[in-house]
């Protein structure tokens, strides 16, 4: 197969390729795509030295799959040109994720869904990622009535201008900031920017991902998103009220059965989820679960996972796993 990626030199971009020499995806021909500052810039891959193309001349190259982590702008305006001509999209930035014509996917939830129709795929949010993964099964389970959510998020969801703010702060250097504030030893009550109804556009994500990823708009959610000085991972604390009565010891054998998440809970030996742990890994992980005794059928869960993998990189070569292994698509233009 032809695959191209494009927004190749990003952040995002340079996890994929990893996670792409990890997997064993059956490529003939990998295309590195950018903008056209970029072009000509060469990528190591698996011991080949690949030089970076630009978007005209991969629509031109006609790929069987693009992976897509260039931005919004990017994405619609290339993603239709793509599928124009035979290529199925698997974009990772939020341009597709709310248009009712595309489906949201996370594989171990809802890739049934997919069809050979399907031309462009959306990648949920990160941060949505990894709280429905843990979540799905529960709400088959027992029913979700309400989430409560705060998000402490790795400064790489921002991409690399954050991680050099971080780096020059904690080297007393002046430099380009991400942030409206220093991100060096403090937390910033906003990712991404506000909106009219005073919720950012990241919490509002965890909201509408999450409704449409779960095919239910009953669930009552709320979110408050906060950026930390970690590099490893995002971390989430989530408050679940279930329809449904439940046993804290069922919660924990349900997740440990589910498929992409590892169930860590061990307090009494300090053994529970850290994005230092989480970093370079495919797996959600789960822990300090308990039960919440203020309200009727609740729990706690902590739930953390590496943002640039499960969150973006890993989740969009699973639904190209996915794809290929259902014959959702074939190399037969080539």
């Amino acid at each position: 197969m032809k695959v191209a990626v494009v927004g190749a030199t990003g952040m995002v971009g340079n996890v994929m390729l990893t996670v792409l020499a990890e997997h064993n995806l059956p490529i003939s021909e990998l295309l590195v795509v950018a903008s056209e500052r970029s072009v000509g810039k060469q990528i190591d891959y698996k011991g080949q030295t690949l030089h970076v193309i630009g978007l005209e001349k991969a629509v031109a190259s006609r790929p069987d799959i693009a992976l897509f982590s260039a931005g919004g702008e990017t994405s619609l305006e290339w993603a239709p040109r793509f599928a124009a001509v035979g290529t199925i999209v698997i974009d990772n930035s939020s341009a597709w994720r709310m248009d009712a014509s595309k489906k949201l996917i996370v594989p171990e939830i809802n890739a049934a869904e997919l069809t050979s129709e399907d031309k462009i795929i959306a990648n949920p949010n990160c941060s949505t990622i990894q709280m429905v993964l843990a979540l799905a099964p529960l709400h088959k389970a027992f029913g979700i009535k309400r989430i409560v959510v705060s998000t402490y998020q790795s400064i790489t969801g921002t991409g690399v201008k954050a991680v050099e703010q971080l780096h020059n702060e904690m080297q007393g250097k002046e430099g380009e900031r991400a942030y409206p504030h220093p991100i060096h030893k403090n937390a910033l009550p906003q990712c991404d920017v506000f909106l009219e109804n005073d919720y950012t556009k990241e919490e509002m994500k965890l909201v509408n991902e999450t409704h449409k990823i779960l095919g239910d708009h009953s669930i009552g959610i709320t979110a408050t998103a906060i950026r930390i000085p970690v590099v490893g991972g995002h971390s989430e604390s989530v408050n679940v009220e279930f329809e449904k009565p439940f046993e804290v010891s069922e919660i924990k054998e349900i997740l440990s059965h589910t498929p992409g998440v590892v169930v860590v809970d061990q307090p009494e030996k300090n053994r529970y989820p850290m994005p230092i742990d989480a970093e370079g890994k495919d797996e959600v992980f789960v822990g300090r679960i308990r039960r919440d005794s203020s309200i009727e059928n609740g729990i706690n869960l902590w739930i953390v996972a590496d943002n640039l993998r499960k969150g973006a990189a890993t989740n969009t070569i699973q639904i190209a796993e996915y794809l290929i292994n259902q014959n959702l698509i074939s190399s037969l233009r080539h």
